[in-house]
Parts: structure tokens; C-alpha cells; sequence
């Protein structure tokens, strides 16, 4: 038997191959370590993205949350498009239609004082106290309205010029109506004279000035009507598309799962619905009302603003016709010139009135013109009398045609004018009643758009968390 040697030696194994650590390569042929390039946030999220896309848990999120953003945009838009619509139907109740109004009566203001101070003039060297006080009161009248009206205008604008215009022509105006008082009131012809020249600088300068600031603030109103009347082309287009969105959502769950409801996807679908109906009746109910104030109120009202103003313009030709006394001639020299003024303006007033009776609704708005028509008619026919009389010689008796309490051209002018202030009225009220009714139609559709897109947002969420907890 073999014994291993004395003094506890052992046998040397070779080492393992396997069990020896390679040694290190030295640092002068070690080649140098590469840092790893970081991926970018975009990338590692697009990553993600297509990671989930390969999975129906993930494209369900993807597509919910698609869906919700339309859902929210077609809000967003439906609120900011209509809401601009309602705006512009404010503006047109609250502001320009005012605006126009007010126009009108400036120039009514103007052309009736005009035609006061011409009767006044007539009565004498005491004019009645009842002339002096209307007179008085068109012209403050149409100061005041003046004043508001350039605190409100852009002096560099349209009707900022036109204000100014008037602003300053006005206190001329008025001095050469109170120097023709003065002379009047000491029997000197001069009077007439400043009559004339006062009436020249009314027909000539202030009339026309007020017409084209009446012109002005009548485009600035339908301008804001078309603009309240301009279909939301992005808000339907938006409720289309979401709603075809939502139905091929149902549509591709049903095929997946063989289930014909998603309570959320569904009650999304519902709150989109309300929303476009609201948005195509409500819409479509404001541009019915907002038409109908502009092509029957305002037309008619143009209408009617036209006929008194050519009613109140006859009449102070006419007065001015006893006044100069055949002074004043046609440029032919062959008539009277305020004569023929007069049958210019008797003749755009029965124009005028035809059309607004054409133009009226009704038996309320019939009737206050048909009685334009009768005084009109009447106002013709006295006139011939009067003017038939002053050729024979007799001033005096045409003058009493004229001014007198009698059955004078006066009366008949008062007939229609008080006829055509009711006609105004009424149509004025037609106008307002629609114009709000329009405006109404489109009240609480910005913010129940809003509030229906968000909870059909919610709503989309929560149908789609619903069938992702299937996967759970």
C-alpha cells in the first residue's frame, strides 16, 4: 500500500483552464469604453405608442382618447363660432339698429325744423308759441342726439365726419333762423331773405349730411345681422365628424365583443346629438328671425323714414313757395323752383308710401298707411286750390289754404305725418320683436355646448374604461 510522503505534502494538480481569470490587457492596448447614446422622450413614447397599438387594450386607449379631444374640440368650436353669432345678434338689438334709428330721427329733427320755422315765418311777426316750441324742441332734439352719437363714433370714421359736419352747421343754422325772426318780427323783407338762405344751408348741406350718416349706421346694421346670420360651418362640419366617429366606435366594438350597447359610447353619442340639433335649430330659427326684422322691420322702416322725410321737405317748400313769393326761379327760369321742389317731393312720398304699403303686414300696419295715402291725396288737392287762389291775386286766401285752421294743406300734412310716426312705430316694434326673438333662439347654446361636450367626453371615457376592464 502507497503512502503519501512524510510532512503532510499533498499532490500539485494543475489548475483548470476554465477556473483561471484571463488577465487583464494592459491600458496601453485596452481599447476605450462608448458611452450609450440616451433615446429621446419622443422616441421612447413613440416606442411605447406602437408597443401598445399591437395590443386591443392599447388601442382602445389610443382611440378613447382620440374620441374625447373630438368631442371636446366639436365643444370648443360650437362655443366659440356661436357665441360670436350671439354677439353680433346683440349688437344688432342693443346697438346698430339703435344707432340707425337715432340717424333717422336726426334727420327727421332736421327737416321738421326746418319746416316749422317756414310755417312760423308765415304766421307773421308773432309767431304762434306752439311753433316757436316745436321748433325749439327739434332742435335740441337733434343737438342731443348729436352729442350721444359722437361720444359713441370714431372721429376718423364715416360717420364721425358726418357728426362733425352736422355739429357745425347746426349753430349757423339756428342764427339764420333767428335773424330771419328779427327782421320778420320789424316787418322787413330781409327776413325772407335769411328764411331762404337757412333753408339753403338745410336742403343743401345739413339734409344730405344726415342722409349719409343714416346711410352709414343702416350698412353697419346689416352688416351685423349677416354676420349673425352666417351658418357655423366648423361646428357642423366638427358635429359630423364626431358623430361618425362615435358610431364606428359602437360599430367596431359590437363586431369585437358581439354586445349592441356601450352605455358611455352611447351616451356620448346622445350629448353630441343634442348639441348638433341644437346647433342646426337654434341656428336656424335665429337667421328665420333675424331675416324677417331686416327685410320686412328695417325695409319698411327705410321705407317709411324716406316718405316722412320727403313729406316734411314738400312741406316746407311749400310754405317757402308764399314765402319768396316767386323769387326764387328754376334754373330755366320757366318755374317757381320750391314749387317744383314740392312736386318733386309730393311725388317721392306717394312713391314711398306705395311701397310701403306693399311692405306692411297685416291690418295694423296697412292701416296707418293707407291713411298717409288719403292725407296725401287730400294735401294735392288743397294744394292746387291754394296755389290756384295766390295766382288770382289772392295771398291772403292762399295763405289761409296753407296755414290756416280750416281745411288747410297744414291738416293734410299733419295727417300724414301723424299717420306715418304711427306706421314708424309699428314697424319699428315688428323689427325689435324679431331681432330678440332671434337673439333668443341662440341664447344658451355657447355654454350647452360646452357643458354637453364635456360630459360627452366623460362619457367616452368611461364607456372605453368599461371594456378595458374586460382585459383585467
Amino acid at each position: 500500500m502507497t503512502h503519501p510522503p512524510s510532512g503532510g505534502s499533498q499532490t500539485l494538480r494543475a489548475p483548470d483552464p476554465e477556473s483561471v481569470p484571463a488577465t487583464a490587457p494592459s491600458s496601453a492596448t485596452a481599447p476605450a469604453a462608448v458611452p450609450a447614446r440616451p433615446r429621446a422622450a419622443w422616441a421612447v413614447q413613440a416606442e411605447r405608442l406602437r408597443a401598445a397599438a399591437t395590443t386591443e387594450p392599447g388601442r382602445l386607449r389610443i382611440i378613447g382618447a382620440v374620441l374625447a379631444l373630438l368631442v371636446v374640440a366639436f365643444g370648443a368650436v360650437t362655443t366659440l363660432e356661436i357665441s360670436q353669432r350671439a354677439a353680433a345678434a346683440d349688437d344688432v338689438v342693443g346697438r346698430s339698429q339703435p344707432l340707425s334709428a337715432d340717424a333717422a330721427d336726426v334727420y327727421r329733427y332736421l327737416a321738421d325744423a326746418d319746416t316749422t320755422a317756414a310755417g312760423g315765418f308765415l304766421a307773421g311777426a308773432q309767431e304762434p308759441e306752439d311753433v316757436q316750441a316745436r321748433y325749439r324742441e327739434d332742435i335740441e332734439k337733434a343737438a342731443r342726439l348729436l352729442v350721444e352719437a359722437s361720444a359713441g363714433a370714431d372721429a376718423d370714421s364715416a360717420a364721425g365726419h358726418e357728426i362733425a359736419t352736422l355739429n357745425e352747421l347746426l349753430p349757423v343754422y339756428t342764427g339764420l333762423i333767428e335773424r330771419a325772426r328779427a327782421n320778420n318780427r320789424q316787418g322787413l323783407p330781409l327776413g325772407g331773405a335769411y328764411l331762404r338762405y337757412a333753408n339753403q344751408k338745410m336742403a343743401g348741406e345739413m339734409l344730405p349730411a344726415a342722409e349719409r350718416l343714416y346711410a352709414v349706421e343702416t350698412g353697419r346694421l346689416e352688416a351685423d345681422s349677416a354676420d349673425a346670420r352666417r351658418w357655423p360651418l366648423l361646428s357642423v362640419g366638427a358635429g359630423i365628424v364626431v358623430l361618425g366617429a362615435l358610431v364606428w366606435m359602437q360599430r367596431r366594438t359590437y363586431r369585437r365583443t358581439n354586445r349592441v350597447l356601450n352605455h358611455g359610447l352611447l351616451a356620448a353619442t346622445a350629448a353630441a346629438s343634442v348639441v348638433v340639433l341644437w346647433l342646426a335649430v337654434g341656428h336656424t330659427l335665429a337667421r328665420t328671425e333675424l331675416r324677417s326684422a331686416m327685410e320686412h322691420g328695417q325695409a319698411s322702416l327705410d321705407v317709411l323714414n324716406d316718405a316722412r322725410i320727403s313729406s316734411l321737405k314738400a312741406r316746407a317748400n311749400e310754405n317757402l313757395t308764399l314765402v319768396a313769393r316767386g323769387a326764387v326761379l328754376t334754373p330755366d327760369g320757366s318755374a317757381d323752383q320750391y314749387e317744383a321742389d314740392y312736386a318733386a317731393g309730393m311725388t317721392t312720398l306717394k312713391d314711398r308710401l306705395e311701397k310701403a304699403g306693399r311692405l306692411a303686414d297685416g291690418a295694423s300696419g296697412r292701416k296707418p298707411v293707407a291713411e298717409a295715402v288719403d292725407g296725401a291725396s287730400q294735401w294735392q288737392a288743397r294744394h292746387r286750390e291754394a296755389r290756384a287762389t295766390d295766382d288770382r291775386g289772392d295771398y291772403d286766401g292762399a295763405l289761409s289754404r296753407i296755414i290756416g285752421t280750416g281745411e288747410s294743406t297744414g291738416q293734410s300734412f299733419e295727417q300724414v305725418d301723424t299717420a306715418l310716426k304711427e306706421a314708424l312705430a309699428h314697424e319699428q316694434g315688428e323689427f325689435t320683436s324679431a331681432a330678440k326673438d332671434g337673439r333668443g333662439a341662440l341664447r344658451g347654446l355657447p355654454a350647452g355646448a360646452a357643458v354637453l361636450a364635456v360630459l360627452g367626453a366623460a362619457a367616452v371615457i368611461v364607456g372605453v374604461n368599461r371594456r378595458l376592464s374586460e382585459y383585467r
